[in-house]
């Protein structure tokens, strides 16, 4: 009685993973870059002179930044990049800051502090291994690959549930 209400419970997992697999490589076929990522300046407010980080989460591919009041910017994909304000930025200035990451283009602003100070603004560099905070990989495309092999893992171990059930079932019948 048992393996009559797994089956269709393994089943619909299965036909689930199916149906869910051609919506979550949609990006792998359009291209191959998520066009859902998310620009950051860290910090978003800084002194001519002083240096920011450029990130472009959720960017599958490299991205590049560029604005004029600083040099054109590659940031690699799933990491950072810094650089450096030029001197001569005018002070209490908002620029704006293109990001560019395959086709899609966005943008954020970065403020020239108006007050003088003694030093530049520097900001720490996240390390390249560190942990993506955010969205928690629900921007990253998927890998046809991945979704098949996955597919495969869930079939065979329903597969397995079923066999091993019913084996339990008919042995208990002698």
């Amino acid at each position: 009685m048992r393996a009559i209400r797994v089956a269709p419970v393994a089943l619909l997992g299965a036909a689930a993973c199916l149906l869910m697999a051609p919506a979550a490589s949609a990006d792998v076929l359009n291209g191959g870059t998520s066009t859902s990522f998310t620009p950051t300046i860290t910090p978003s407010t800084v002194a001519p002179g002083g240096r920011v980080t450029l990130g472009a989460m959720g960017c599958t591919s490299d991205a590049t930044a560029f604005s004029g009041v600083f040099d054109t910017t590659t940031i690699p994909s799933g990491r950072s990049a810094t650089t450096t304000v030029d001197q001569d930025a005018r002070r209490g200035a908002v620029y704006e800051v293109t990001f560019r990451c395959g086709t899609t283009t966005r943008s954020a602003n970065l403020t020239i502090t108006s007050g003088a100070t003694s030093s530049p603004t520097t900001s720490s560099t996240s390390s390249p291994s560190g942990v993506l905070g955010g969205l928690g990989g629900s921007v990253d495309t998927m890998d046809p690959t991945e979704i098949a092999a996955g597919s495969a893992l869930v079939a065979v171990a329903s597969a397995g549930a079923l066999y091993v059930l019913r084996k339990r079932r008919t042995g208990r019948q002698h």
